[in-house]
């Protein structure tokens, strides 16, 4: 590329928007020259914003110390220094959708973090190996906009993106029936062991709303787009459980599956090896160089040691057997703020500018 996109952060503050700055750092692609967070962290520099809370595993980077934090309430202004954004915001989810398609109306493409606009009908939720075709939505929600550029894509749950991805490339033996318990880490809800020592030694068995997410969001990810909407794919059923526990980074995923045809271990270990998505036929800058890997010893994956393969954009998965109510059992991890939010969502750009519906003002 020859020039870099100008891009921008809402919600910038947070844990997944210091993660998004962090990526941002020598991107190949984007620049982020433009930074946005609530009021109370307006005009301040973004080092004194966060000061006391930057919360991710590795310094803040020098080039983004020294900026102005822009103000959600002043967002043509910020609007007007980026040619696109990523959002993260934390807000109520009426107001994240106000702002989203505020911004989108101001021609900004909006790359977004948030759950508010998974279920829009015209907003395409991406995960780029596996429904990139989905940004065809993007055409659809433009007319109803009235924009020429400007639009609103969003990634999916982060939990789903530890088993989701094992589970794609079984699809064509006719996946009938999914059970999953998801062990979450405490990131997932922008938190550290510091600022939740309750958590240490400890386990919730309960996310708000994050059963139901589980149980939906795959079905329209796996989905076919026909007539400006997607068509939800109609099995599997899927049936989720999902706790929270003491881990800092990487979402683990215990999974039981059955199958119309089922396959045998070494045709799926033999699937899982071959997948490689879109993201990595058009080598997308984050996109890792092998999506899965399996593990033939007994205790892995584990977050402590696996959670970062590929820079933590890859999926690893583990204890393939047979199960005495379903056909197999496995186990599968990704790293939630990278493969499952700030790296989804940059791979998810990347893959929108390969695709040309990102481009300079």
């Amino acid at each position: 590329m020859e020039k870099k996109l100008k891009v921008g952060v809402i919600g910038a503050t947070g844990y997944v928007g210091q993660r998004l700055v962090s990526l941002l750092e020598n991107h190949p692609w984007f620049e982020c020259v433009a930074l946005c967070a609530s009021p109370r962290s307006a005009g301040k520099r973004y080092e004194d914003a966060v000061q006391g809370r930057w919360k991710i595993d590795c310094d803040m980077p020098l080039y983004v110390k020294d900026m102005i934090v822009y103000s959600t309430d002043d967002i043509e202004e910020y609007c007007g220094a980026i040619d696109f954004t990523f959002c993260a915001v934390d807000m109520k989810k009426d107001e994240i959708r106000a702002l989203e398609e505020r911004i989108a109306k101001l021609e900004i493409p909006v790359i977004s973090n948030n759950s508010a606009n998974r279920w829009t009908e015209d907003v395409p939720m991406i995960i780029p190996e596996i429904n990139g075709s989905h940004a065809a939505l993007i055409d659809d929600q433009k007319k109803r906009l009235g924009t020429k550029r400007g639009f609103i894509a969003v990634k999916p749950n982060c939990s789903i993106q530890s088993y989701v991805p094992a589970l794609t490339p079984l699809l064509s033996y006719g996946i009938k029936l999914i059970s999953v318990c998801t062990y979450q880490a405490i990131s997932g809800a922008g938190k550290t062991f510091k600022d939740w020592p309750e958590m240490v030694g400890n386990m919730i068995p309960y996310i708000g709303g994050e059963e139901e997410k589980s149980e939906k969001e795959p079905l329209r990810v796996w989905g076919e787009y026909a007539n400006g909407k997607i068509e939800l794919a109609k099995q599997p059923v899927i049936s989720a459980q999902c706790y929270r526990v003491a881990v800092q980074e990487g979402h683990t995923a215990a999974v039981s599956v059955s199958f119309d045809r089922k396959p045998s271990m070494e045709d799926m270990k033999k699937a899982w090896s071959e997948f490689e998505g879109e993201a990595q036929k058009l080598n997308l800058p984050n996109a890792p160089k092998h999506f899965l890997q399996y593990f033939e010893e007994d205790n892995r994956p584990q977050p402590a040691l696996d959670a970062m393969y590929e820079n933590g954009m890859g999926v690893s998965i583990g204890r393939l057997r047979e199960d005495n109510i379903f056909d197999y059992k496995f186990t599968c991890l990704s790293h939630n703020t990278l493969r499952g939010a700030a790296g989804g969502s940059m791979l998810s750009a990347e893959l929108l500018v390969a695709k040309g519906y990102i481009s300079a003002k």
